[in-house]
């Protein structure tokens, strides 16, 4: 990267911060056993206690108040980032029903990339069975970057599999 962007110093060069994981229910607020079971399920996927998070705002049209619990979420920094990195790489993104490939369109312009995953199935220690209802997953990966271009030839070259 260093000769590709012409870096003054190896300093300079992006790197990972953190990878965010969320999980957005809006049945938690009819609901709350929904909510329980994907903090049991995304701690499974990401080898990490989750935190629930609560609504900031009240929402009279969703019948939504303001601290009421409406998803969970968890950030991975260090080694356990980089094994959840290298475990949605190789073994999550691949099970992917016709997946060809990420898009480069998923970057923010700052060199941040930002996943959803439909059905968080694909990792392998969700038991398929236990699964009362379907959930998303958004998965945030925050570098140091500073265009996409930087955050683009960055995580292609840590194998995240990109389009061509």
């Amino acid at each position: 990267m260093i000769k590709e962007f012409g870096y003054k110093s190896i300093m300079a060069v992006p790197r990972i911060k953190k990878v965010v994981l969320n999980m957005g229910l809006g049945e938690a607020i009819q609901n709350i056993k929904i909510l329980d079971s994907a903090v049991e399920e995304l701690t499974m996927i990401a080898g990490q206690r989750a935190v629930v998070t609560k609504a900031r705002k009240s929402i009279a049209g969703f019948k939504l108040r303001e601290g009421m619990p409406i998803g969970c979420m968890v950030t991975l920094r260090g080694e356990r980032m980089f094994d959840f990195m290298d475990k949605l790489f190789n073994a999550g993104l691949p099970r992917v029903r016709d997946f060809r490939g990420l898009s480069d369109k998923v970057f923010d312009g700052r060199g941040n990339c930002s996943i959803g995953i439909k059905e968080f199935i694909i990792f392998s220690e969700i038991d398929y069975d236990k699964i009362e209802k379907m959930k998303g997953l958004n998965v945030s990966i925050v570098t140091t970057a500073r265009t996409d271009a930087e955050g683009l030839f960055l995580l292609k070259h840590l194998g995240m599999p990109f389009r061509n």
